[in-house]
């Protein structure tokens, strides 16, 4: 087959969400995926990767989390099974190992999109893009300032202590990745040196049970973009760093600099041997704990206002203080730093996409709950598409079942009207 009604750009989470939902309204579609089914948590993911939302959270379209741990934290391995073992349940049609070139229309006027791929050319009335966001690793400009002696990678290829030389390590950027990468390396017994950036932080768990639990009781993963005072800024922002490693805990970076990780503030320059980083690790830590501090007081007040029974906890209290030692330069090779770890995010890259109003000034797709002003092109999997939930296990069926709903309703629509076009007059 060469036409399609759907066609689906990515095989990941998001876009077997959005064919799972296809095919429950009979929709003839197809996946178009350039790795094979759960490549993107195999490959690019580190070894001691899991989930930082509890496994309930596990929710795709048709496939609750099946497992005996609910409350706590998949591992790797087992949320590749968990992708696989959906796609099984329902046997998308998929074509895996598959690049798509270019997306566009061979005409400005025709309802019908053309998609060039490895394997030849296809044509669909509708299209969705499930490629997420994380396309392109970002290399600070810097890093061309280091040394050829100094192994340098990205947050994507990391995958264990084993990997590096020996030394010292510097980590730049405190995300996500960031945090839980400087941790593990910390876990190993390695030496980090830490460049802390502006990511809040979350508690793990707070006044007896875990904080997403809380968070999911005062809806706050279904609170919609609509509702975001800042919208643009809301999908561009870093996410809260916390762990779900060895049954879930807070990352407490003041804690780790007690233990012995170096921190510094964000990084400023690197050239002739040594790395400069601004004045604000105070700042940056001091940010991070109000986040956490008013997670907490969320909580706190939703408890107060529907009288719940919950043990009482102390706000969080700082362990630790930067000193001027945490502002000076480091002499990266006198001082033994041999490897540094970019934790500095992705770029999108869309330009396949031929559909140029349809992105903004960054190259990043607008949409109103993933449909955009392209008629017939679709998003999905986006951090913010529709919900503070969307782009997680937990809610993407959600997203995924109104686009469907849309697509559904655009056929049924469009057969009324031909219908009526083509009735003969008595």
């Amino acid at each position: 087959m060469k036409h399609y009604e759907v066609i689906i750009v990515g095989g990941g989470q998001a876009g077997l969400s959005a064919s799972y939902c296809l095919k429950k309204e009979n929709i003839h579609h197809l996946i178009l995926d350039k790795g094979d089914i759960g490549d993107s948590w195999s490959k690019r993911r580190w070894d001691s990767f899991c989930l930082v939302t509890p496994n309930w959270q596990c929710r795709l379209p048709g496939f609750p989390y099946d497992g005996d741990d609910p409350k706590g934290f998949m591992l790797k391995t087992e949320i590749v099974d968990y992708v696989k073992r959906y796609a099984a349940s329902f046997n998308p049609p998929i074509r895996t190992q598959v690049d798509v070139h270019r997306v566009f229309k061979k005409e400005e006027t025709s309802p019908v999109f053309s998609i060039e791929t490895s394997i030849g050319d296809f044509t669909a009335d509708k299209v969705i893009i499930a490629t997420g966001a994380y396309h392109i690793p970002n290399w600070l400009p810097m890093s061309k300032g280091f040394d050829t002696t100094i192994k340098q990678l990205h947050s994507v290829t990391y995958k264990n202590p084993e990997q590096l030389p020996e030394g010292r390590i510097l980590v730049v950027g405190s995300g996500q990745s960031g945090a839980q990468i400087a941790e593990d390396l910390h876990l190993a017994g390695r030496k980090v040196v830490l460049s802390v950036g502006t990511a809040p932080r979350a508690p793990r768990r707070y006044r007896g049970k875990d904080a997403v639990e809380w968070l999911e009781d005062m809806g706050y993963y279904d609170q919609p973009i609509t509702s975001h005072p800042d919208a643009d800024a809301a999908r561009h922002k870093t996410n809260h760093y916390l762990t779900g490693r060895d049954g879930g805990r807070d990352i407490d970076l003041r804690a780790l600099a007690k233990e012995g990780m170096e921190l510094r503030g964000q990084i400023k320059s690197v050239a002739d041997g040594t790395i400069c980083f601004n004045n604000d690790l105070k700042a940056n830590l001091d940010a991070a704990d109000e986040t956490y501090n008013r997670i907490q007081r969320n909580i706190d007040a939703y408890i107060t206002a529907h009288t719940i029974e919950a043990p009482e906890e102390e706000a969080y209290k700082a362990v630790w203080e930067p000193t001027i030692d945490n502002e000076q330069p480091i002499a990266y090779t006198k001082e033994g730093i041999t490897a540094v770890i970019w934790c500095t995010g992705f770029r999108v890259k869309f330009d396949w996409i031929d559909f140029p109003d349809v992105f903004d000034e960054r190259g990043y797709p607008t949409y109103q709950r993933g449909i955009t002003q392209e008629k017939g092109l679709y998003f999905i999997g986006l951090p913010w598409l529709h919900t503070w939930g969307s782009g997680r296990f937990s809610h993407v069926a959600q997203d995924a079942e109104y686009i469907s709903q849309h697509i559904k309703d655009d056929f049924e629509e469009n057969e009324v009207i031909e219908t009526c076009l083509n009735r003969k007059p008595h």
